[in-house]
């Protein structure tokens, strides 16, 4: 039995294109098709695969995707959440367009949304265990599974917002998506993100010190830098916690279980600091 077309995800056919012939998808026998017949399924648990058929980047494994879930609804990264959609709500109309690049489990998309009562939102991601999430995290959020590094599957100039939370970038594909009053909201770590944690966990990926110099340049050619906002404060962590924490990010690719279940001390709180910028296009 064909699945049906979810409503977030019907909602967005005004803005998804084909990444094969960049034609209009619309909705048959659960998938989504273009004039030329490219058909990308619809999956049972509310996603479309715009990558059928396609090698992508990896994303967040199952075991990833559920100690992001588990982390994130501890409301240890909660003011990280609502910064975000502060800086979002700050620069769109009511009825908006919202695309989060690298969703991850829709975590900073459904705060947004739930910021902004008349918007949309639709989350691009590699991951298929993450973007099961970000289907359910929102009425108002659809998922689509996708590469950042390649071209957006997306119409020129219809997103109100485009955020990349903790994701990679790919510039000129994100002004070219945004309207040109649009706004592109960019968080990553300072250099004291999580620091406790990354001295006591051997293997954990450092931070690179030039991060916002290379960050810089790539963005000054398509953004200008419109509010930054710094979001730096301690919070407790038990060692789940902790185990999840760590079992969320890219050290996660470098560490096996019992590198994590091994590590001893793990520290009862731990530094958040991140920077969010909300950048206007040039």
């Amino acid at each position: 039995m064909p699945v049906s077309l979810p409503p977030a995800l019907e909602s967005f056919l005004d803005l998804l294109r084909c990444p094969t012939c960049g034609d209009c998808l619309h909705p048959g026998g659960g998938a989504l098709r273009c004039p030329a017949s490219h058909t990308f399924d619809i999956s049972r648990h509310g996603y479309v695969s715009l990558l059928t058929g396609a090698r992508a980047t990896s994303g967040d494994d199952a075991a990833m995707a559920q100690a992001r879930d588990r982390f994130l609804a501890t409301g240890r990264y909660g003011p990280i959440r609502r910064i975000v959609a502060h800086l979002a709500a700050g620069a769109v109309p009511g009825q908006s367009t919202v695309v989060d690049v690298g969703c991850g489990t829709g975590y900073y998309l459904a705060g947004v949304l739930e910021q902004l009562p008349s918007a949309r939102g639709l989350g691009l991601d590699t991951s298929v265990r993450a973007l099961r999430a970000t289907a359910r995290s929102h009425e108002r959020a659809a998922a689509a599974a996708w590469d950042v590094f390649r071209p957006l599957p997306l119409a020129d100039g219809m997103a109100d917002v485009v955020l990349d939370v903790f994701a990679p970038r790919n510039p000129s594909e994100f002004h070219r998506v945004l309207r040109p009053g649009g706004r592109l909201v960019v968080v990553r770590p300072t250099g004291r993100h999580l620091l406790e944690l990354r001295s006591q966990v051997p293997g954990m990926v450092a931070i690179d010190p030039a991060k916002e110099r290379r960050l810089h340049k790539v963005l000054t050619p398509f953004f200008e830098a419109a509010d930054t906002k710094l979001v730096e404060y301690v919070t407790p962590l038990t060692r789940p916690e902790a185990l999840d924490l760590v079992g969320m990010t890219p050290s996660a690719r470098h560490l096996n279980g019992s590198d994590l279940g091994d590590c001893g001390f793990v520290p009862e709180q731990v530094t958040v600091s991140v920077l969010a910028t909300a950048y206007r296009p040039r």
